[in-house]
């Protein structure tokens, strides 16, 4: 088969990104508004029966709170969260409900989870080592230089070779070490696999998830930021940047060399990934377990499309790109971002190994940060963050909400310390003092086109407004749903979009779930491309690994302005929304679906 770079030009013009000779440019962003977040950890898969041992608050005797008068609300606000479980339900509304992480003091505790330890390739004991002494508010660094984040697949071999050395020390440390690989990896699954519970803010009976709402985007760029700066400390430079897997682009749409070359004498090598997929295979970003057996450049189309969809289309405001909101007491159900059930999941599966029990290891929660893929699979995760910001419009910016900005998570830094990071101090990378280096965006250029008509013989579908909920999609569902108007003009559409709501997703949290939304199709749904208009999104989530049903919910937002534009269904009163399962749907519900005019820019303020 013929190399994917050999085939690009008839894809993608010619351009300077890809000659060797390339100019090469910074990425950043500068933040009009600061931002912050908070989280608890508990080394299984199901919420507690009974309440965990509070964290226990540890003052000098003369300052106990059994002799003192202290006001309940101050303590509680100014000590980050070593409080007793008491709940916060009795503090007045006018005070911010973020999720909060627990300290790593006591740490946590392996015996009130239900998690299946018998058939993964990996530990299923997530939970880091427990803090010596207790977290501190981060404070960025005054001096140092700012890291440059290179594409893999442009790297030179110093830079990779300074990678790989850091890699191999980060895999020799000890595993009591807390900037170990191994403890790096428990890190993210105690965060992504149900392993904390909000104990943190009052609601010990409640998992803490940091996928399926707005916290995805902060969570994971926190991670990488001291992932990457435990590598700069261990090879003793601090300019070293963590280099991103370029997928959105042509010429890095295969898994990067360098993380195969020498087998297992290569720290970036991994054993559990999917055999079909290395290179030369061109990755699916819409991937559904199943391969389409299209050629390299179709693929490569096929990307470009998806990846328009996902950053501009379905995500022209806040919610439909970094997901719902998500508050102390609550479960993650609003809505899950474009990318993260998009894009994001979809590499995650492609990659992982079919042949090990749960996918492992980029294709489940618990195992995906044990393979060093993960970490540039992430950068260009979130990469796409400053790419959408970049494309302009007064939607595009964080949300504007104290429960997004003061929710906070606890890590360890290079120097082994426990710090507690807050959503609004990620925002602007000047802070963070890492930018990317430009790369080709080709997929602003690739929107997907209108499929001209075919009609065959087909039932009318039933009114959703008749239809009865829950509804299920183990089958095929096709639907007629209401618009709310017809028609509307130019100037209101570029402020109030009109957004297909699927609401109260209820699917199994220990299954890959993925399934594809239609508007209009009136054939034979398998002849209808990821390029055509009528394909409205495909959206996967990833699964945790569990010995039992877990029983999760979410949401998704898909954009239809420009969409019935484009197939000449604007002034329909109704559009037909056809709902494909395509893997893990036996059990899945929606609770409603429908069509609301919404306003993505009235939160401008708090």
């Amino acid at each position: 088969m013929a190399s994917l770079s050999s085939t690009l030009a008839t894809v993608i013009p010619s351009s300077p990104e890809f000659s060797k000779t390339a100019t090469k440019r910074r990425l950043k962003t500068h933040a009009k508004r600061t931002h912050r977040f908070q989280v608890s950890c508990n080394d299984h898969e199901k919420p507690p029966t009974t309440n965990p041992q509070p964290e226990k608050l540890i003052l000098p005797p003369e300052t106990s709170l059994n002799r003192q008068n202290v006001d309940r609300r101050n303590l509680l606000l100014g000590l980050g969260g070593l409080y007793t479980t008491t709940n916060l339900n009795t503090l007045p509304p006018v005070f911010a409900n973020p999720i909060k992480a627990p300290s790593f003091v006591p740490g946590c505790t392996d015996s009130l989870w239900n998690l299946d330890f018998e058939s993964g390739v990996r530990t299923g004991a997530c939970c880091p080592p427990a803090a010596k002494e207790l977290e501190m508010d981060y404070k960025f660094p005054t001096t140092g230089e700012t890291r440059i984040r290179q594409p893999v697949h442009r790297a030179s071999p110093e830079y990779i070779q300074k990678f790989k050395d850091a890699m191999q020390k980060m895999k020799a440390l000890p595993d009591d070490d807390p900037c170990s690989f191994k403890n790096q990896a428990k890190v993210h699954c105690a965060y992504c696999n149900n392993s904390y519970t909000q104990m943190a803010s009052g609601y010990p009976e409640k998992v803490l998830q940091v996928h399926y709402s707005w916290l995805f985007f902060p969570f994971h760029r926190w991670f990488l930021y001291f992932f990457e700066r435990i590598l700069g400390d261990l090879i003793e430079d601090k300019t070293f940047g963590l280099p991103y897997w370029n997928w959105d682009n042509p010429a890095g749409m295969e898994i990067p060399a360098v993380f195969e070359d020498g087998g297992r004498s290569n720290p970036l090598y991994n054993s559990y990934r999917n055999v079909n997929h290395l290179r030369p295979a061109v990755i699916d970003l819409d991937y559904r377990m199943k391969e389409r057996n299209i050629s390299p450049l179709d693929q490569v189309r096929v990307n470009l499309c998806i990846m328009n969809r996902q950053m501009k289309r379905n995500a022209s405001d806040p919610t439909s790109f970094f997901g719902g909101e998500y508050v102390a007491g609550d479960n993650p159900i609003s809505s899950v971002g474009s990318i993260e059930a998009g894009c994001h999941t979809a590499v995650h599966r492609w990659v992982g190994d079919p042949r090990t029990p749960n996918e492992e290891d980029l294709g489940n929660f618990y195992s995906a940060a044990y393979d060093p893929l993960f970490y540039v699979h992430h950068a260009n995760v979130d990469r796409m963050w400053t790419l959408w910001k970049g494309l302009g419009g007064e939607g595009r910016k964080e949300p504007n909400d104290k429960n997004w900005e003061e929710a906070s998570y606890v890590f360890y830094d290079e120097n082994r310390k426990p710090v507690r990071v807050y959503n609004k101090h990620c925002v602007n990378l000047e802070d963070l003092k890492y930018e990317y280096e430009d790369s080709e965006t080709p997929w602003k250029s690739n929107p997907p086109k209108p499929r001209s008509a075919t009609y065959s013989e087909t039932t009318s579908p039933e009114n959703v407004t008749e239809m009865e909920f829950p509804l299920s999609i183990s089958e095929t569902v096709t639907v007629q749903v209401k618009r709310p108007e017809t028609n509307r003009p130019k100037d209101q559409k570029k402020t109030i979009k009109e957004i297909l709501l699927l609401k109260g997703i209820n699917f199994n949290g220990g299954k890959f779930v993925k399934f594809d939304v239609f508007v209009n199709i009136f054939e034979d749904i398998n002849r209808i491309s990821p390029c055509e208009s009528q394909y409205a999104g495909g959206f996967g989530l990833l699964p945790h690994k569990t010995s039992e049903k877990m029983n999760s919910k979410t949401g998704v937002r898909i954009e239809l302005t420009e969409l019935l534009e484009e197939i000449n269904a604007d002034g329909d009163d109704s559009v037909q929304v056809t709902i494909v399962p395509r893997v893990g749907c036996d059990d899945v519900t929606f609770e409603d679906i429908k069509i609301e005019l919404i306003d993505v820019y009235e939160k401008e303020s708090n």
